[in-house]
């Protein structure tokens, strides 16, 4: 075959400063997808209509078209309707956080429903408020039953982080392109990259396989 790892080993630190990048960005969109959801999951399960419609008219539209379609129309159509130059960051973690909302707000919405009613007939009997009954009582019990799902989450989002290179983010992918350019060979910085991913997944997929075993633990 006709590889050559040898000619990238001079640009592996380079490579690998991406890392850093792409948790970044990583890490604040899901918590922002994490506050926004958890807000849209409230106003799902409520009987107020018009709190639910706009929650359920956010996630059909966020769900229903593409991430890559919603990175680049945050990114280039910011500048167009308000004349601001949006810094690349920012269009990545307003793209996967906004989009990640629209997923985690099922989730949650999902794990808050599977709460035995019983506990919420429970602290109605005993005067307890909405809010306080929401936050204190019923997001405990549901988070249990969503970690799961969040960490699978997470693992989705730091999959997804490839696409910011598309608009310029120096994140693993733009920087291994970037290299493949020099170098005038593409494919040994894209297996690296590629490497760089799984490694990452590998160690997401064991911590959060270790976080529901403990909390299997506690229970």
């Amino acid at each position: 075959m006709n590889l050559d790892f040898s000619q990238i080993v001079p640009s592996i630190p380079f490579i690998l400063k991406g890392i850093g990048a792409t948790l970044q960005f990583v890490s604040v969109s899901i918590i922002v997808g994490l506050v926004l959801g958890t807000i849209l999951a409230l106003m799902k399960i409520t009987n107020k209509k018009w709190l639910k419609w706009p929650a359920d008219i956010y996630t059909s539209i966020f769900r229903g078209t593409p991430l890559i379609l919603q990175l680049i129309i945050i990114h280039f159509g910011i500048p167009q309707l308000f004349e601001y130059d949006i810094p690349v960051f920012m269009s990545a973690v307003l793209a996967f956080g906004l989009n990640s909302a629209a997923y985690v707000s099922e989730i949650i919405r999902a794990g808050i429903m599977a709460v035995d009613k019983g506990q919420i007939e429970a602290a109605e009997a005993l005067g307890i408020g909405y809010r306080p009954m929401m936050f204190n009582i019923i997001l405990p019990q549901a988070w249990k039953n969503i970690l799961p799902a969040m960490m699978n989450e997470f693992i989705t989002l730091t999959k997804e982080s490839a696409l910011v290179s598309t608009i310029g983010y120096m994140d693993i992918m733009r920087r291994a392109e970037i290299v493949g350019a020099q170098i005038y060979r593409n494919l040994e910085p894209l297996l690296f990259a590629g490497l760089i991913y799984w490694v990452m997944i590998f160690i997401l997929t064991n911590i959060g396989s270790w976080v529901e075993r403990r909390m299997r633990q506690s229970d």
